[in-house]
């Protein structure tokens, strides 16, 4: 086994495969072929083995020796130590497969795979820093503006009696229509729901359907300048949208008064309670946030003087973890949330391309916690574990069969919490000056 070290963060592992096991599978399979092929003038499983090996010998050989080829492969990730082993998500590929065949009888076979794996990540000294953050304060307008916030989430939503505004929500079916009047049905939804204004539908109805009642059925007739905000598709294409409205609701926001207080919370008694717990739970959150800010803080400043190479496969997985979570925070089928985005002139590779930097960053910052956690070799007790392991649910104890598993888990969760830690409290911060309006 050669494990030669690669740019970016990827290596090439070169491995020989002996001539005498490839033999011994071979010999097996020419055999096993031999009792289940039929060939011309002879009985079932009764064709000479010479025969066979002269005809298909030289399939089997490439079949079986690709077959060991991998199982090797994957034997040897047991001999490696874990910072040579591939990444979960790249996928070793074989180098030069050309020179390889055909493969030779009773000839070892010597090939190389070249995959991505972790980055290496050699920290300058991470200690007795002075760092600025962007600190959070917390404004009345701070409090106002989340005591706004409540009375719109407890919002009532009642059914309307009269014509649609802004801001109302909305459930219609709707259909675009072919130049002799009918329904396609590739573009057709029934009981789509949404809050007028938004512009969360495709053909961008909101102001068309203002002033339409419950129960009204129109065709709306639209024109897509370049102001529309469509694609390509539609861009100086006129179009006939059948809409029927199916329901119309509004929301009912509380008054702000000591009931309403109330009904956020039982210990609450008046408006004045509300706001000092608002107050209160803001500030709570600006000291976490100022947690967080300082700790980009020091990373940015470590990052500045370390040089880690991430591989593409890394960034990639992650890019595609975030259009997943994109995609289930719509509720709707991927190819939906496409057919919109592309309206609005926009597509998954822009939403990937436009996160690929930020990903990249945060994926380094990641990094250097994870060494900074090697460095320090932290030690889990048993108390430290169970706490963790707590934060999984009450049924991860011993006799879970999984216990071993979320046990790793756990433990990486701990250390890493120590090593973010460390950066905080083996540095300091001063709040950054901020800027004049």
């Amino acid at each position: 086994m050669e494990i030669k070290k690669l740019e970016n963060s990827s290596v090439e592992l070169t491995l020989t495969l002996s001539a005498a096991k490839i033999e011994e599978e071979y010999t097996k399979s020419i055999k096993d072929y031999a009792k289940k092929l039929t060939m011309k003038g002879f009985r079932p499983g009764k064709a000479p083995v010479s025969l066979i090996e002269s005809k298909y010998g030289a399939a089997i050989r490439e079949e079986i020796t690709f077959k060991l080829m991998e199982e090797n492969l994957t034997d040897s990730y047991k001999d490696m130590d874990a910072k040579d082993r591939p990444l979960p998500y790249s996928t070793p590929e074989l180098q030069n497969e050309e020179s390889l065949l055909p493969f030779k009888p009773n000839t070892d076979v010597t090939y190389s795979v070249v995959y991505d794996v972790l980055p290496e990540v050699k920290l300058p000294e991470y200690k007795g820093l002075e760092v600025e953050y962007a600190a959070s304060e917390v404004t009345e307008a701070d409090v106002d503006a989340e005591i706004e916030r409540l009375r719109q989430q407890n919002a009532m939503v009642i059914a309307k009696n009269g014509a649609i505004a802004e801001g109302d929500i909305v459930t219609l079916d709707y259909a675009e229509l072919d130049a002799e009047g009918k329904e396609i049905e590739a573009n057709k939804r029934d009981n789509f729901t949404f809050t007028v204004g938004q512009g969360y539908n495709f053909y961008k109805l909101d102001k068309d359907i203002v002033g339409m009642n419950k129960g009204d059925e129109t065709v709306i007739e639209k024109t897509y300048g370049d102001d529309s905000g469509m694609g390509t598709d539609y861009l100086g294409k006129t179009v006939k949208i059948k809409v029927a409205v199916k329901d119309v609701k509004v929301k009912e926001v509380p008054e702000l008064d000591d009931d309403f207080a109330q009904d956020v919370k039982d210990e609450y008694k008046t408006v004045a309670d509300l706001k000092a717990a608002t107050e209160k739970n803001l500030k709570d959150a600006a000291e976490e946030s100022n947690k967080a800010a300082k700790l980009d803080a020091v990373v940015n400043a470590l990052l500045e003087k370390t040089e880690i190479a991430v591989p593409k496969s890394m960034i990639e997985a992650q890019l595609e973890q975030d259009w997943q979570n994109f995609i289930q925070r719509f509720g709707m089928a991927e190819e939906e949330v496409m057919k919109i985005m592309g309206a609005n002139g926009g597509s998954k590779a822009e939403f990937l391309d436009s996160r690929r930097a930020d990903t990249e960053k945060n994926i380094k910052a990641q990094l250097i916690i994870e060494q900074v956690k090697e460095e320090q070799k932290y030690e889990v007790s048993e108390k430290e574990l169970e706490e963790e392991l707590s934060k999984y649910g009450s049924d991860i104890t011993k006799d879970n069969p999984n216990y071993e598993s979320f046990k790793i888990y756990a433990e990486d969760d701990v250390k890493f919490a120590k090593a973010r830690d460390l950066l905080l409290e083996s540095n300091t911060f001063k709040a950054a000056a901020k800027k004049e309006d």
